[in-house]
């Protein structure tokens, strides 16, 4: 099994099946290692923790919500989130696609973590704060699409763990077997 700090801008899978003449960077980029996929995704904008195995089983039972295997996340959030809005995220919200199930959120100190490229942008006039939020399934974008449904747009967000395996002390693009 390997842990993998997925940067910014690199898309969850091996090969870009995308636009042809603007390939995108791949896990390619980062792992030689044959016989692996990633047990659960993120998307291209968000960063950090992504687990890759050869274990069909173990990758399921990491993917699956019915497991229930707690996601952290740290994200930064536009605005000054308040205790409705913290509310909400713990108690879960209806998105497009259906209710959430009840997260753990709270407000933290801005972590001490890598620099990313790009950076996210600054504005002056409006605050921004950074979120621990666990969750125990993963919809597509839905740390994203929660904290928007309560007002406070992601700028930045990172997956610092996956059940008891974290990111701890892995640059981006660094990988390291579990």
């Amino acid at each position: 099994m390997i842990l993998f700090n997925k940067p910014h801008g690199v898309l969850s899978q091996f090969t870009d099946k995308g636009t042809e003449g603007s390939p995108r960077p791949t896990l390619s980029s980062f792992i030689d290692l044959p016989g692996i996929y990633p047990a659960g995704r993120l998307d291209r904008d968000s960063e950090g923790l992504l687990v890759l195995t050869d274990d069909g089983k173990l990758q399921a039972r990491i993917a699956s919500p019915k497991f229930k295997r707690p996601k952290t996340y740290l994200a930064q959030v536009e605005g000054d989130p308040t205790e409705d809005q913290l509310a909400a995220l713990r108690g879960g919200v209806t998105l497009k696609d259906g209710p959430t199930r009840p997260a753990t959120a709270r407000r933290i100190a801005p972590p001490d973590l890598w620099e990313r490229d790009p950076p996210v942008r600054f504005r002056k006039t409006v605050p921004d704060a950074w979120l621990e939020i666990a969750l125990t399934e993963g919809r597509n974008r839905q740390v994203r699409r929660m904290c928007a449904h309560v007002g406070l747009p992601c700028l930045r967000l990172v997956r610092w763990s996956v059940g008891d395996w974290s990111v701890e002390g892995l640059a981006p693009g660094q990988w390291r077997h579990a």
